[in-house]
């Protein structure tokens, strides 16, 4: 199993992960990008356990993927049925997270954020801005924007449709949609294309 993942996180992270594998066996899945998710676990028809994980991640952003996801194997296997994010998974996440928190193996602009995102982690890094803004610089430039890193009054493209920005609400941004004139919420770290 630690073939599978080995060569997608940081190299000093792979006898942690190899550890937990070998104590929680379970079928690794490496998939093509899906914009909705970075990875999950799911119970199969014929009864096996697996854990699927996007291919495009950055390493940091895949290592902190795959150990959400293995929480999800552990507490499944002792609680069966709870809530998917609830307390027995935060746990789980942050225990199975702790050996991970060094700089050896994260960037220190990501350690202080990840170490205050899990005090109380939620169901996806992308719900952290400051997370999620300090993972997005070991992507691949991909020539998109936080929206909140635009000006106010910028125009931009998300899903092929063209929109401007306008006034933030508490954690989204209103903007209007050029062709139809009506008002979307954007999460404020959705990725977007500048025009202009």
């Amino acid at each position: 199993m630690i073939d599978t993942v080995s060569k997608y996180i940081p190299e000093e992270a792979v006898k942690l992960v190899n550890e937990i594998l070998t104590n929680h066996p379970i079928n690794i899945k490496i998939v093509n990008n899906r914009i909705t998710k970075h990875g999950d676990f799911k119970k199969l028809k014929n009864g096996s356990l697996q854990i699927t994980l996007n291919k495009n991640l950055n390493k940091y952003q895949f290592l902190l993927t795959l150990i959400h996801e293995i929480a999800h194997l552990i507490t499944y296997k002792s609680h069966k049925i709870v809530k998917p994010h609830g307390i027995e998974w935060k746990q789980n996440f942050q225990l199975l997270m702790l050996p991970f928190l060094q700089p050896t193996i994260f960037p220190n602009n990501v350690l202080s954020v990840l170490a205050n995102y899990l005090k109380n982690p939620k169901a996806s890094t992308g719900s952290d801005v400051y997370l999620t803004y300090a993972l997005k610089q070991y992507d691949e430039m991909s020539g998109k924007n936080f929206i909140f890193e635009l000006q106010h009054g910028s125009i931009f493209t998300f899903n092929n449709k063209s929109y401007k920005k306008g006034n933030k609400r508490r954690t989204r941004f209103e903007c209007i949609e050029l062709d139809s004139n009506k008002t979307y919420l954007f999460n404020q770290n959705a990725e977007v294309i500048i025009l202009k």
